[in-house]
């Protein structure tokens, strides 16, 4: 399949078999172990376990859970989309040292894939009809309701393994005013082939190509992001990127410059035109600098800075570190100021 996966083992949730999706999955990996158990948020040895530190990214190729989902909810989001729907998955193959996920599910996080896609649908399609027609532009879109596919994954990494990232961009291509958005970090050129007819955004992730390099484990490199937006949009799909996460270092605004230098040349007139971006500065986390310290020490050195940043206590409890309030903004507005020198085009949605 690709070297970011080779399913050995799965954690299956035994009414996920009974469904047909569940059965397609079963059957793309005939020669995996199958490990019944009683619910995929509840499996020792893959959840919580620290001692997975050692084995992470070997839990990630190897391990696959099946389950199906309970609660279905659309929530309300309003900065880089509408809603978050329903997922069909979540959990990820690649290792980025920053990803906040691995803080609510213990210390290794595999792809969960969902059975029940028809339910899944079907809410959805609901809720949509249910909003209407949208009244007014907001920063999502001007004219059609946002919603986020893949706010605990990566759904082109998903539908290297099931249907469901597929069913879904075939749902939204007949709403008339609803689209799917999703941020990746994988290039998967079989999207390309699934017609979207506008109705699906794709946010490819770009960061400069040093920090991709220790912060992006296990993702498509960076020009091969930039090098798959043509297409993309060629192929109907609404193409925006994600500078996140920024991470100040020495140096950090000049490599910024080059990355915009080289998304400049590598994308063509009509990416141009319908290009915008979000900006998302730093966030981590002290539970996952203690994570990170047992696996990639060294991408602590970028995302741990106390001498950089301050404390603050989140909803949840947890401790959450960030630039400090005033540096912030001055970052925000050395790195917007680029933006506007570099490429006058991109239209910056939000910064933060």
């Amino acid at each position: 399949m690709s070297d970011l996966l080779d399913i050995r083992r799965i954690y299956l949730e035994p009414a996920a078999a009974d469904l047909p999706r569940g059965r397609e999955v079963l059957d793309r990996f005939p020669d995996a172990t199958i490990v019944e158990v009683e619910s995929h948020q509840r499996i020792p040895e893959v959840y919580g376990d620290e001692t997975n530190v050692r084995r992470w990214v070997r839990i990630k190729r190897e391990a696959l859970v099946l389950g199906v989902k309970k609660t279905l909810a659309a929530r309300p989001n309003g900065r880089s989309a509408d809603f978050i729907a329903p997922s069909t998955a979540n959990g990820c193959a690649m290792a980025c040292a920053y990803c906040y996920v691995p803080r609510h599910k213990g210390y290794s996080n595999p792809i969960t894939v969902f059975a029940n896609i028809e339910k899944i649908l079907g809410y959805t399609k609901r809720h949509a009809g249910r909003q209407g027609e949208k009244p007014e532009p907001n920063e999502c879109d001007p004219v059609s309701w946002v919603y986020d596919i893949g706010e605990n994954s990566d759904c082109s990494l998903d539908a290297r393994i099931s249907d469901n990232v597929r069913d879904f961009v075939t749902l939204f291509r007949d709403l008339p005013t609803a689209k799917a958005s999703f941020a990746t970090k994988h290039v998967n050129r079989d999207l390309l082939d699934w017609d979207p007819r506008g109705r699906t955004r794709i946010r490819f992730s770009l960061m400069p190509p040093a920090d991709a390099k220790l912060l992006d484990i296990r993702t498509s490199p960076i020009p091969d992001r930039i090098a798959a937006i043509d297409d993309f949009v060629e192929a109907g799909y609404e193409v925006h990127v994600n500078f996140s996460p920024v991470v100040v270092r020495d140096g950090w605004l000049a490599d910024w410059r080059d990355l915009l230098d080289h998304l400049d040349a590598g994308i063509g007139p009509a990416a141009k035109k319908q290009l915008a971006c979000e900006i998302i500065f730093l966030t981590h986390n002290r539970g996952l600098h203690e994570v990170n310290l047992g696996w990639h020490p060294k991408a602590e050195e970028l995302l741990w800075r106390p001498d950089l940043q301050q404390v603050k206590r989140s909803q949840n409890g947890d401790l959450n570190v960030r630039y400090r309030t005033g540096d912030k903004g001055a970052y925000v507005r050395q790195l917007t100021d680029l933006i506007a020198e570099r490429t006058p085009y991109l239209r910056v949605r939000y910064a933060f």
